[in-house]
């Protein structure tokens, strides 16, 4: 075998395993991206879903209030109390039926009256726990005594004097039609995707699978995080023995525990294609290397084939001058060492863009979630004190809805160009997810920290987005240093802030 085979098989085995190797880091890259984006994801879903959860049942502890001073001035009228239950009952279409009973425990009034039990004294867990702590309360699940799983959610009625009357209550059925049971059924999430509940003991009380429903949760890793955690997400293998990715969020009035799972294999589907498109666009480069790698191979072998040559003829007239002519072995050495390194160098640069995207917001320009880790990991690292502002822009869903996806994305990039503006050279700008941005203000105290985040507030208050007009967002602001333990404690402090802003009526900054 000649020498420029031997340079061919040599650049051609380069090049295989150079592309090789970066398809298998992109693999690994983009495989790993997908399963945190996804676990994010279902980690915002059910917290999002826990939230309205919320609102509704303090929607429903409202109504029971209202009901409650409207019936405790007349308490003995029976007309209006049925009529005061018929009201609560067909108002919302919340419950699925409702009771008015007196202190010790004798229905009064029902809505509808078909359930029959008025004039009945209640023994069911959640009448006699409404009789027994006299505030307002959401009941653990239990079964009726026609067969229903219910919840029992109560208000109790007093006198003017403080005389405790009795309690109005509503039922939910957990296994038929409610209000509660299509608001958690909504799965807006995205295919693949699937949501149930847990309550506090953790027991099934909605799952798209009604025969699930009254069962106890798989004991694993999911079910001790759940009782250890109010919110998070993780990934790990079923019983069945198909990798899971879950989030979950508690819900403080009920108690419940609210699950997004999507398996792994479900979410890494999209995964093969974006391997095929980018080996589709790595390959033209790799062959235009190989042929350059042959043509640099006849070019290096020529020389020495001509010296070979020459050392037949050493008695050729002439040879001595054929010989010098010949180009120095060295150079010829030095042009493959730079052919080979042109190659490799235009490889590693397809890397390290690629690392670059991968930290980066393609929308914004912002640092991702992955930029945001590295940022503070390097901050913990270097034991430096930062302050946090978490904000997101408030009812952006509405700007979705009304002007479209593509204004909203407008709306987006203006908005990241505010945050440079009121932003330093050394602050790490992040966007990490949907409408939601942070930055990291390294070694600022909480009082410069807050006025930047007033004054990026009051920039957006007055600025003019493109196509929407006046936009505001809603801000938390936290501060860490090396002795407060984990950087992650200080972004969840401006995250509860940023929704405690949110609480109180948006456009605002709330510091932790």
């Amino acid at each position: 075998m000649d020498l420029r085979r031997l340079i061919l098989i040599l650049a051609v085995m380069s090049a295989l395993v150079t592309l090789a190797n970066g398809f298998f880091a992109t693999y690994q890259v983009q495989r790993q991206l997908l399963i945190d984006d996804t676990l994010e994801a279902n980690r915002n879903y059910a917290a999002k879903l826990a939230d309205t959860t919320n609102l509704f049942f303090v929607s429903l502890y409202r109504q029971l209030a209202y009901s409650s001073a409207t019936i405790s001035a007349d308490f003995g009228n029976s007309a209006l109390l049925q009529s005061e239950a018929q009201r609560l009952l067909l108002q919302t279409n919340s419950f699925n039926s409702v009771a008015v009973v007196n202190a010790e425990g004798v229905v009064l009034a029902t809505s509808p009256e078909s359930i029959q039990i008025k004039g009945r004294k209640l023994t069911t867990p959640g009448a006699l726990e409404a009789l027994r702590i006299r505030v307002p309360n959401i009941s653990e699940p239990y079964v009726s005594v026609t067969g229903n799983l219910l919840i029992f959610i109560s208000s109790p009625v007093f006198a003017e004097d403080g005389t405790y009357l009795g309690y109005v209550g509503g039922t939910i059925y957990l296994k038929q039609k409610s209000i509660l049971n299509e608001m958690l059924g909504q799965n807006f999430h995205g295919a693949g995707s699937y949501t149930y509940v847990v309550d506090n003991e953790r027991k099934i009380i909605y799952h798209d699978d009604a025969a699930r429903i009254g069962q106890p949760m798989a004991h694993g890793e999911l079910s001790t995080a759940v009782q250890r955690q109010g919110r998070g997400s993780l990934q790990e293998a079923s019983q069945s023995g198909v990798n899971i990715l879950a989030g979950f969020a508690a819900e403080p009035l009920s108690h419940w525990t609210i699950i997004t799972i999507r398996t792994t294999d479900n979410t890494l589907l999209s995964l093969q294609g974006l391997m095929l498109s980018v080996l589709h666009r790595t390959l033209p480069l790799t062959l235009l290397t190989l042929v350059a790698a042959w043509l640099f191979a006849r070019l290096i072998s020529q020389p020495l084939w001509l010296l070979a040559r020459s050392a037949n003829d050493m008695d050729r007239t002439g040879v001595f001058d054929d010989i010098t002519r010949i180009p120095s072995w060295y150079f010829e050495v030095a042009q493959l060492k730079r052919a080979m390194l042109v190659g490799i160098s235009l490889l590693q640069k397809k890397i390290g863009t690629l690392k670059t995207e991968v930290q980066t917001d393609p929308l914004t320009g912002l640092h991702n979630r992955r930029g945001l880790s590295l940022a503070l990991s390097a901050y913990s690292s270097a034991n430096q004190g930062f302050a946090v502002i978490a904000f997101d822009i408030d009812k952006f869903k509405k700007v979705n809805d009304t002007y479209g996806h593509d204004v909203g994305d407008q709306v987006l990039k203006y908005m990241a160009q505010l945050l440079r503006a009121c932003s330093r050279s050394e602050d790490v700008l992040c966007r990490i997810g949907g409408e939601e941005f942070l930055m990291l203000l390294p070694a600022t105290p909480m009082g410069i920290a807050t006025d930047i985040a007033e004054r990026l507030r009051a920039n957006v208050a007055a600025a003019d987005f493109p196509s929407v007009g006046r936009v505001y967002i809603s801000a938390g602001v936290a501060l860490w240093s090396p002795e407060t333990g984990n950087p992650e404690q200080a972004l969840k402090q401006a995250d509860d802030a940023l929704y405690r802003a949110k609480a109180q009526g948006r456009n605002q900054v709330v510091v932790a």
